[in-house]
């Protein structure tokens, strides 16, 4: 077995489905409890408006459940992995992050990205469809949410948002703003150029099966390090986060390759709790905690 070594940098979260029986923000806030009082460090939610495994699947609202989550912890970090801003008006996602982030003293992270290609939570409601409107919607949100949270008066001109001028007050707590993750499919170029701008990365490996999956290695790590190093000059407060699906039965496999990622220079490892799970599911494996040595 492989231990994580006592210097270890490395944080725990575990990464919730707002659907299903947890379609409830008392459940979420009751598993995010759970989950601080087991060791955890940080406690996320998906953000969908229908959920990806079928239209008819109750689903809460996540920015509902994060509220009532940062009410009944004290410690966790919490966000969203990841908020597709194609679908959002900025300067009001700008308004509810700062204000979740005040009301968690500080614990709030944003992760951004274009929104799944399928999800029917675009294509029903005439939201766009297509990655090239998809990818200007981003540039244009995050250039504003970063502009608002200066609590400065800002204004914007963009192809798809105007703003004339708005201050955006009080500022957040967190300086110089709530982080911002960018997710998305590592190598995709629109990705590694957003990331490198902001405070972490949330990729997943582009497989070019919808439906595939590759666990994040030590060589991704250090590509992905390497990479920002080249564009900011360091490394330094910045997150690279990997995992982002359930355990595997071996646990002490698990830890290796846990402890191979903190080594290349991981800051968190996620570890997801799907949907399909029943609620004695869901509480138990935050009751079990991180995979810690």
């Amino acid at each position: 077995m492989t231990l994580l070594p006592t210097e270890a940098i490395v944080l725990f979260a575990i990464e919730f489905s707002a659907a299903a029986v947890t379609a409830d923000p008392r459940v979420l806030a009751d598993l995010a409890h759970i989950a601080e009082e087991s060791g955890w460090d940080g406690v996320f939610l998906e953000d969908y408006i229908v959920h990806h495994s079928g239209r008819d699947v109750p689903t809460c609202d996540p920015w509902v459940a994060l509220a009532a989550m940062a009410l009944d912890t004290s410690r966790v970090r919490l966000g969203t992995e990841v908020t597709a801003l194609p679908r959002r008006r900025p300067w009001k996602l700008a308004r509810e992050v700062v204000s979740l982030d005040h009301l968690s003293n500080g614990r709030m992270i944003l992760g951004v990205g274009l929104g799944d290609t399928n999800d029917p939570g675009f294509g029903a409601v005439g939201e766009p469809v297509d990655a090239t409107t998809r990818a200007q919607l981003v540039d244009e949100s995050l250039a504003i949410i970063e502009g608002l949270w200066t609590g400065e008066p800002f204004s914007f001109s963009g192809s798809h948002y105007e703003i004339a001028e708005l201050t955006l007050r009080p500022m957040p707590l967190q300086r110089p703003r709530v982080p911002i993750w960018v997710g998305g499919g590592w190598p995709n170029p629109g990705l590694k150029r957003r990331a490198v701008l902001f405070d972490g990365i949330c990729a997943y490996i582009e497989t070019g099966d919808p439906d595939g999956w590759i666990d994040h290695s030590p060589q991704f790590v250090a590509e992905v390090k390497d990479f920002v190093v080249q564009h900011r000059g360091s490394c330094q407060g910045y997150d690279i986060v990997t995992g982002g699906r359930r355990r595997e039965d071996d646990w002490e496999r698990e830890r290796d390759l846990i402890a191979s990622l903190d080594e290349a220079g991981a800051t968190w490892w996620v570890e997801y709790a799907p949907a399909s799970f029943d609620l004695d599911t869901q509480r138990q494996v935050a009751e079990r905690g991180p995979l810690q040595p």
